[in-house]
């Protein structure tokens, strides 16, 4: 008996333990903040948020009905994975970006889903990661070697900052914080705002967009959140803040801005929509039948690229994390193989300036070199 009695008593001071220890990481500030007040209220109209959560258009169960979280976690786990990282570190070569020439078009990818435009004179990042790691552990998820090239010091003064949603692949705590004081203007979903200004963000400099808003940004730039179909939560809670696509309109282009986002009925409804995009940038790796709702499976992003009506796609949300079990240069290499009607598909090096209207230009398949 006095065996089993301290037994038990060892076995509540760990749970305690480890109770305290979950309450204490959960309530770092990193974690962000769960919607209140008048932003609450303003989801509670939502025609998108129903039974305490923002939704899909149609039925997106976090996993495919033919598996099981112990599956999944086991695969992930023990599964074999081979050539997960590259293996040798990347050489790039890395844009200036505060040297550029005002009225020149710009595309700088920094890796994963992080990315500089420069369009019509304005200046705009999209979910910049660029701590060296997507998680909210610096041991964890680390950046390939060598692809972590941008720094939230090498940004220029942006016009607007672009969060697609709250994932940590594409929030990232340590960027933004450093990136609030040389934004005018932060564009999101619903929800997402909580965060920010959480974490410091003037409310004034916020735009917080449901799917179908729109905000008229002046001479001409305009922006309208779409849908996306994946999900959001930085901790246990998750669909408390909408994820989304956006489309970003200028007096002379249409870039659909694709964030994350499984296949679904909206990319032909928003080619639809807007007739056609000049550029859209569509996720391409990170995948696992598993995860086929939320997260393309090669070749859907063709689809959804043709859907849309676009001219041009570039593929990122691969080659600077390993997310996934596959090969980390899978997503590329399949994308390229998969094109078989010869659609312009860009696939630039990390830190590459590069010109999307130019559809003279041939990108080598850099990823071939560090194989």
């Amino acid at each position: 008996m006095k065996i089993l009695k301290k037994t038990m008593i060892y076995l509540l001071i760990t749970i305690a333990a480890l109770a305290a220890a979950t309450y204490f990481i959960l309530n770092q500030k990193k974690f962000g903040k769960a919607p209140s007040g008048a932003r609450l209220e303003r989801i509670l109209k939502s025609p998108h948020y129903k039974n305490g959560r923002f939704d899909n258009l149609n039925p997106t169960p976090q996993l495919a009905e033919d598996t099981s979280m112990p599956e999944v976690m086991f695969r992930f786990l023990f599964g074999k994975a081979d050539r997960k990282t590259p293996k040798k570190a990347f050489h790039f070569e890395k844009t200036d970006l505060k040297n550029l020439l005002p009225n020149q078009n710009v595309f700088v990818w920094m890796g994963h889903s992080s990315y500089f435009m420069q369009i019509d004179g304005k200046k705009l990042l999209v979910d910049p990661v660029l701590s060296g790691y997507a998680s909210p552990f610096s041991f964890t998820t680390n950046a390939f070697p060598g692809s972590d090239l941008y720094k939230p010091e090498d940004i220029p003064e942006l016009d607007y900052l672009i969060i697609t949603h709250d994932h940590w692949d594409h929030l990232d705590y340590e960027t933004v914080l450093k990136l609030f004081p040389k934004t005018k203007k932060i564009i999101t979903g619903l929800g997402t705002g909580e965060h920010l200004e959480y974490w410091g963000c003037n409310p004034e400099n916020l735009i917080e967009l449901d799917w179908s808003e729109s905000s008229d940004l002046g001479n001409g730039f305009k922006v309208t959140a779409e849908p996306a179909r994946h999900f959001s939560g930085r901790g246990f809670k998750r669909d408390q803040a909408i994820w989304a696509s956006f489309v970003f309109e200028t007096p002379n282009q249409r870039i659909y801005i694709g964030g994350d986002s499984g296949y679904d009925t909206h990319f032909k409804k928003t080619g639809e929509k807007y007739g056609s995009f000049d550029l859209a940038i569509l996720e391409n790796g990170q995948y696992n039948k598993d995860w086929r709702y939320i997260h393309f499976l090669p070749g859907e992003n063709i689809k959804a690229m043709k859907e849309l009506n676009a001219k041009r796609m570039i593929p990122v949300h691969s080659s600077k994390f390993s997310l996934a079990v596959h090969p980390w240069d899978e997503p590329l290499r399949k994308i390229t193989e998969m094109n078989t009607e010869n659609l312009r598909i860009i696939t630039p090096k990390i830190g590459e300036n590069l010109d999307w209207m130019d559809d003279v230009r041939i990108y080598e398949k850099w990823w071939e070199k560090y194989d």
